[in-house]
């Protein structure tokens, strides 16, 4: 999978590393700390080491990790990233802006041949890879600026070393990006990626390339730097093996009726969509329901004040892809837009504050302590801390609907 971080962005990507999401805001593990000069040394010798054990050539893995020394923006920017905060819908905002929309269709005109050829082979949505792509990198555009990218193999030393919480997984990622090396997948100057290591115009980090990546323009190469062909292909062969379903959408924006019981948005229930139905839910754009017999899941990220989202098994998929759920929502709805579709019907609670992570830790302690279960107090509101949001909204007669926000916390809080 990848690492959870690109490009100025705090955020989990395919599956691997140290970003969670809650509700469209983004926490990361602790940062890697900068090693004194020595035990940077002794540390990249050991890398090389290790690397040598697991079959990278001994000159290889030594010419590349020896003379380094560390990154301190890369630890900088890690540490940036402890404790990272946006509302779900500014996320959304940037991730879709008309500059955005317009480019990516711009791209999907550009390239109207390669991506009709990936479309066919995988059956994975143009309109999805491109907003992807646009997403990841601008659609290739960061690739180019060199105040951003990093040469990958001295930003996972630097993380491998740091002694964070994540080293095992830098290390993995670092072997694998010098099995990329000794493969000849690229020029070791060419490796050049986020600060944590994820590479090309889609953003993969080196395990996912090792897995995943595929020379589709037959030059010999798997090349997911220079060639787009290639980057949308492997990202094509990624979403296809984790469950893209060919010919259905990633969901729907719905229109809820008057008087819906909102306990039924439990993220976790799948009804087919004849059944969302007949409980009154309709299609909030001007795309009908055509997946009749797919199950899918009612979402409500923003509670019951913010658009009501079905989404489809093509949903999980980008969420293989990265974990977060702002991150899926953004694919999903700029390839939307990118197809000619309008904007969310219902606007988002954008009076709304954000919890900080501190306060999302007392809205689980509070949950907890009144005997719904949170499954651990670690400031991340996934599935289980919003269905215990849910248990404790109906049992206080307010609107099920999940949603943490500061007047909630204040009800759990104790009385002073």
């Amino acid at each position: 999978m990848r690492a959870l971080v690109s490009f100025g962005r705090c955020r989990p990507a395919l599956a691997g590393a140290a970003l969670l999401v809650a509700s469209g805001l983004q926490v990361v593990a602790q940062a890697p700390e900068a090693p004194a000069p020595e035990a940077f040394t002794a540390c990249t010798r050991d890398l090389a080491g290790a690397a040598e054990a697991q079959g990278i050539p001994q000159a290889l893995a030594e010419e590349q990790l020896v003379p380094l020394t560390p990154d301190p923006e890369v630890l900088a920017a890690s540490r940036r990233q402890a404790e990272f905060e946006t509302p779900l819908w500014d996320y959304l905002d940037t991730a879709t802006k008309p500059s955005r929309v317009a480019a990516g269709q711009a791209k999907l005109r550009e390239w109207e041949g390669p991506l009709a050829a990936i479309e066919a082979r995988y059956g994975v949505d143009r309109h999805v890879l491109v907003a992807i792509w646009g997403i990841e990198s601008g659609y290739g555009a960061v690739l180019d600026d060199l105040a951003r990218v990093r040469p990958v193999i001295r930003s996972l030393a630097t993380l491998a070393c740091g002694g964070g919480e994540r080293t095992a997984l830098w290390r993995e990622e670092l072997v694998a990006a010098l099995r990329l090396l000794a493969q000849g997948s690229v020029p070791p100057g060419a490796m050049t990626g986020s600060w944590a290591g994820a590479m090309g115009h889609t953003q993969f980090m080196p395990t996912t390339a090792l897995r995943h990546a595929l020379d589709f323009d037959g030059d010999g190469a798997r090349d997911i730097w220079r060639s787009v062909p290639d980057a949308l292909a492997s990202t094509a062969n990624y979403l296809r093996g984790v469950g893209w379903r060919p010919g259905e959408r990633w969901g729907y924006e719905v229109v809820l009726p008057p008087g819906f019981d909102v306990a039924l948005a439990d993220e976790v229930t799948a009804r087919p969509l004849p059944e969302w139905q007949r409980l009154g839910l309709r299609p909030a754009g001007p795309v009908a329901f055509a997946e009749m017999q797919t199950p899918a899941r009612l979402l409500l990220p923003a509670g019951a004040r913010g658009p009501a989202f079905l989404l489809l098994p093509n949903f999980d998929a980008i969420l293989r892809y990265n974990t977060a759920l702002s991150y899926a929502l953004a694919v999903a709805h700029l390839s939307d837009r990118l197809r000619g579709e309008p904007g969310f019907a219902q606007d988002w609670p954008r009076g709304d504050r954000p919890l900080s992570a501190e306060e999302r830790r007392d809205l689980q302690t509070g949950l907890a302590a009144r005997g719904f279960p949170v499954g651990g107090i670690d400031g991340r509101v996934g599935p289980r801390t919003r269905a215990a949001i849910r248990a404790f909204q109906a049992a206080e007669g307010l609107v099920p609907d999940g949603y943490p926000d500061p007047a909630l916390l204040d009800r759990l809080r104790p009385a002073r």
